[in-house]
């Protein structure tokens, strides 16, 4: 018989001696980073403030690398990148108020697209928490409350025992499907009052698994093999559970045409017979989805972009496997299955039966043509022609960072990402600002391979100060800017509505010079020469900057009127 007791793990000689004698001058702060190390972050992301001085001071006793950026949203910005390329838990430290109010939208960014961020902020002192105004620098009535409605979870630490425990709860909450951010605050006092208690060793905060119920994805698997016409949407919760292999094989045995969402890029092959691509936004692509008898859902809510704005309406039956249990049967009547993408899947390779079919690739072939017919029509030549240099000069293993820009949302359509998790934009929650700083995060991740950035020169505005944290760590990043003089997709989305657009036209930099004034070379181009000038770029160590000059255009689109684009 096992008692309780008997599980209780006995400390070694040198484990009792270091906790009878723990290093002298550590403070509250050192147990955070002593918790993050034990947990095995090896990163951390942010910027100072006063009040978190106590956390940034043990930085400097610990083994974590530190990666300091100039915007504090800018760092939420890298945090997430760092968490969606590595799949682990991102530490981001902020400073109280103004700092932590900072880093709103990435956190949001984080939130829509499951990227996992442990933003730890500091406090005012812990007799100023409840809500009294004591005027305290950087006071809020209620910081945590700002954060509630952004994050997964909240953890609130009054004591620096409860330091370690609240820092692994978080961390567990970041990784447990679906990934997500979440919010620490710890007050200034805490941390920097002198630590009595033992250096804090590992930690266990193994993430909650979520597997699919049995009796579901047994008549989910009934359903698909006997379809007669089934498809898959494949969404970013298949990226993110590393289930683009057993999608493939799925999508193989029941011969179900796959389109990816703009959040899923590259979770099925682009050029595979079965691959619908990622055409989302038109008619064609969802008059085809509609006509599925038997439509699986994994790892996608579809929302207003996974939907083609809302015009999307399913006839057949649908399955929908969703992580996030807010969004299950949250848009369209499904078969719900709240489980992890990549159980769900395995539960249904071993149950599905395998189905013939062999008129689905000409079905795909079919569909294709008609997306390819609608664009021909329209006068694309330089758009396409842009977006094919970029895919063109970028190694197929490099992965691209893509701000909310005209490009990024021909990218979103029309990008061959090659390999999964390569290719991430700001499509989640939709801000500016992202993919330089985002792309400095991957690159910190993963040194090995260069890393490609694309904004808009009114996104790029967002993030010109990380042209010096790009130097200072010399990090392989190199960043397109696509200049056109100011907000190109309001000012075609004003023009198209109102006739004129008004707030859309941007004074802008010389960014050649600017970025060079930073020690970061830089590069002005052609749409005929931007392939060599973005390979030359890419292959070449530490950043730069590559600047196009061009007036891009969407291609029109087909959720406006019902004959749109047929």
């Amino acid at each position: 018989m096992t008692h309780d007791h008997d599980l209780v793990l006995r400390p070694t000689a040198a484990q009792t001696e270091a906790a009878l004698n723990p290093p002298p001058g550590r403070t509250g702060g050192d147990l955070v980073v002593e918790t993050l190390a034990g947990l095995g972050a090896t990163t951390v992301f942010g910027l100072p403030g006063q009040h978190a001085l106590g956390m940034f001071d043990a930085l400097r006793r610990s083994s974590l690398r530190y990666v300091g950026l100039r915007v504090e949203n800018n760092a939420g910005f890298a945090a997430d990148a760092y968490g969606r390329i590595t799949g682990e838990a991102a530490p981001l430290l902020l400073s109280t108020g103004p700092g932590a109010l900072m880093s709103l939208a990435a956190l949001q960014e984080a939130a829509a697209a499951s990227a996992p961020v442990l933003a730890i902020g500091s406090q005012v002192p812990a007799a100023g928490l409840g809500g009294g105004r004591h005027g305290y620098l950087h006071e809020l009535r209620d910081q945590q409350a700002s954060f509630r409605d952004v994050v997964k979870s909240v953890h609130t630490v009054r004591t620096q025992s409860q330091i370690p425990s609240a820092v692994a709860a978080a961390w567990q909450s970041a990784l447990t499907a679906p990934h997500g951010p979440v919010w620490v605050e710890i007050p200034q006092d805490v941390l920097l009052a002198p630590a009595a208690l033992p250096a804090v060793t590992a930690m266990d905060a193994t993430p909650d698994e979520l597997p699919p119920r049995p009796e579901l994805t047994a008549l989910a698997a009934y359903l698909l093999s006997g379809a007669e016409r089934p498809a898959i949407i494949a969404g970013g919760g298949v990226v993110r559970s590393d289930a683009s292999g057993k999608l493939r094989a799925l999508a193989e045995r029941v011969q179900a045409p796959v389109v990816t969402t703009f959040g899923g890029k590259g979770a099925f092959p682009w050029e595979h017979p079965l691959s619908l691509q990622s055409w989302l936004e038109d008619r064609h692509m969802t008059d085809f989805l509609e006509d599925a008898d038997v439509l699986l859902v994994v790892g996608s809510g579809l929302g207003e972009l996974s939907s083609n704005y809302h015009t999307f309406t399913p006839r057949g039956r649908v399955i929908q496997i969703e992580a996030d249990l807010g969004k299950l049967e949250s848009n369209h009547p499904a078969l719900g299955i709240h489980a992890d993408a990549r159980l769900a899947l395995s539960a249904l390779l071993e149950t599905v039966d395998a189905r013939p079919d062999a008129h689905a690739a000409d079905r795909v072939r079919t569909v294709l043509a008609k997306v390819g017919e609608r664009l021909a029509a329209q006068d694309l030549t330089l758009e396409r022609q842009v977006l094919a240099a970029v895919r063109d000069a970028l190694p197929d293993d490099a992965p691209s960072f893509w701000d909310m820009t005209i490009l990024a949302y021909w990218a979103w359509s029309a990008f061959d990402p090659r390999r999964p998790n390569t290719m991430h934009s700001a499509q989640g929650a939709g801000g500016l600002g992202y993919g330089f700083p985002a792309a400095l995060g991957a690159a910190t991740a993963d040194p090995t391979t260069p890393v490609l950035a694309v904004s808009g020169d009114g996104g790029a505005m967002y993030s010109l100060a990380e042209l010096a944290t790009a130097k200072q760590y010399g990090l392989d990043v190199t960043w397109l800017i696509v200049d056109d003089g100011g907000y190109g997709i309001l000012r075609e989305y004003m023009t198209d509505a109102f006739g004129e657009a008004t707030g859309t036209e941007l004074a802008r930099p010389d960014f050649v010079a600017l970025a060079e004034s930073f020690g970061v070379p830089a590069v002005r181009t052609t749409p005929q020469d931007l392939r060599d000038d973005l390979a030359k770029s890419l292959a070449t160590p530490g950043p730069s900057v590559v600047v196009l000059p061009a007036l891009l255009r969407m291609f029109a689109p087909t959720h406006l009127t019902d004959t749109d684009g047929r």
